[in-house]
């Protein structure tokens, strides 16, 4: 199954399943963005617009970009801003749907599901304001070593998404080969119990 067709199935039952990393996201993005400025915002994997609604609040203009048209779906019908622009878009291609510059680009559990981070980074700082930031917000590498993956139930069973595993030292590399500085990195815990292994990782980035 693809990523796309496993987002698309997933979309019917996203906001409703219990899904400890993609609250736990959404209250990292929250904390790690509160104290930066930003005016248009790419919103890259906005899925359901758990972030989006967020989001819009603080941008005057924000891009969201999905590849599951059944994500998208939703997402319009959950944030109803005339400053969100939804796109279905492949950020494994060209990114011929960043128009204009950005002062913010974002990432929400994204990155699992991208082999080439360099060509992710070289887009990202093409389409990005100096000085603008960018935000990653991942599964734990930790949480991959110990086998811990995107998967949802059907009928049919369980149902894995296709991940990559990207330890910390590569979003910092690929970010500087493509000139986006580390800012701000953090660490979030279940239950915000830090003897356990951590859920998500953010970091922050700026380009320079």
């Amino acid at each position: 199954m693809s990523i796309e067709e496993a987002y698309n199935r997933w979309a019917t039952q996203y906001d409703t399943n219990k899904n400890r990393t993609r609250d736990l996201e959404a209250v990292a993005l929250r904390a790690t963005l509160g104290s930066i400025n930003f005016e248009r915002c790419l919103e890259i994997g906005c899925g359901t617009g758990k972030n989006t609604e967020w989001l819009v609040r603080r941008a005057l203009h924000v891009t969201a970009v999905d590849l599951s048209e059944q994500m998208l779906e939703r997402a319009k019908k959950k944030v109803s801003s005339n400053k969100a622009e939804f796109i279905l878009a492949d950020i494994t291609q060209s990114w011929s749907f960043a128009t204009q510059p950005y002062d913010l680009v974002s990432f929400s559990l994204v990155l699992e599901h991208i082999a080439d981070l360099n060509h992710t980074f070289k887009q990202t700082a093409a389409v990005l304001n100096h000085g603008g930031h960018v935000y990653i917000g991942e599964l734990h590498p930790f949480k991959q070593y110990s086998g811990t993956k995107a998967r949802f139930d059907t009928e049919e069973g369980r149902q894995e998404v296709e991940c990559y595993t990207h330890h910390t030292s590569d979003f910092v590399q690929a970010a500087r080969r493509n000139g986006l500085r580390l800012v701000d990195v953090n660490e979030y815990f279940d239950d915000n119990d830090r003897a356990g292994l951590p859920r998500i990782l953010t970091l922050l980035l700026q380009k320079v």
